[in-house]
């Protein structure tokens, strides 16, 4: 089996443009140009999450640092607890009382590591993550936490390294992939309330949620994001598995039952692709 065939159901979407990427273990492969740039909207806040990791790591700050609003912290922030809206920095909610969806907290973290960096934000991850995993065509242009662009060829590079971390330590990746403040119910865009809405440090995971952008049979730990601009990566570590998806076509209703009906079918590829080749191992 061609492991660009696992992709096939992309094919068919209502976009003018679509290119997609799949890993499976030490294999990938894309449909589409893989060098296309799209806007990533909301997807940016993985690359933006592992920029706040390394600079965790790098002693900047920690997750227990104050950052935000009054009794916030980094933590707080990366995982939507704060309380701060999508866009205002208001407090909607008391800190650590729901997940609040924010990409104002992602902005906040940002000009915390600008100040103590003396440099752009993405000019820090430009240095930290894109140039390192030559991330080349890859570029955060505006907000933290939904403005960069990138292509699939880039994001696939991305995702080996979520897979097996070189730039970060093993630690730091499980702890971001890992549920922070398990009680908080809260709304995925586009899908509604969820309770509880498990998140990790940057990483959606999927948990138990329903109407879901992944597939029902997808596991708990899949983890990953969505962006608004029709855009999603999601990874399934522990079998080595990650699909990108990037169009031309903003999120709605059109990918809401397509999103999780395409993923059913690449997740069933994806094990029926990785079976056959351990047969032809053996």
């Amino acid at each position: 089996m061609d492991l660009a065939r696992v992709l096939e159901p992309m094919s068919h979407w209502p976009v003018n443009t679509v290119s997609a990427g799949v890993i499976a273990g030490e294999e990938q492969a894309s449909i589409g140009d893989p060098d296309t740039q799209f806007e990533l909207a909301s997807v940016t806040k993985l690359l933006s999450a592992y920029g706040v990791l390394m600079a965790i790591e790098e002693g900047i700050f920690d997750l227990e640092s104050p950052l935000g609003p009054e009794g916030s912290t980094v933590r707080h922030l990366l995982s939507h607890a704060s309380g701060v809206g999508f866009h205002s920095r208001e407090l909607e909610k008391p800190v650590g009382q729901r997940r609040i969806y924010s990409s104002a907290g992602f902005e906040i973290l940002a000009e915390a590591i600008e100040q103590e960096a003396e440099m752009s934000f993405a000019e820090y991850l430009r240095l930290g993550v894109f140039e390192p995993l030559q991330m080349n065509s890859t570029h955060l242009w505006g907000s933290a936490g939904h403005e960069a662009r990138s292509t699939v060829h880039d994001l696939l590079r991305f995702s080996r390294e979520v897979l097996k971390p070189t730039l970060l330590a093993q630690e730091s990746v499980d702890t971001a992939l890992s549920i922070h403040f398990p009680e908080l119910k809260g709304i995925v865009p586009g899908y509604g309330m969820q309770n509880p809405c498990p998140w990790g440090l940057g990483f959606e995971i999927k948990g138990e949620k329903k109407k879901h952008w992944t597939a029902p049979g997808m596991p708990a730990e899949t983890v990953g994001h969505f962006g608004m601009a029709g855009t999603f990566l999601w990874l399934v570590p522990a079998k080595g598995w990650a699909v990108v998806a990037l169009t031309d076509r903003d999120f709605g209703d059109w990918a809401k039952p397509l999103w999780a009906e395409t993923n059913t079918e690449v997740y069933q590829a994806l094990g029926e692709y990785s079976a056959s080749t351990q047969t032809r191992a053996e």
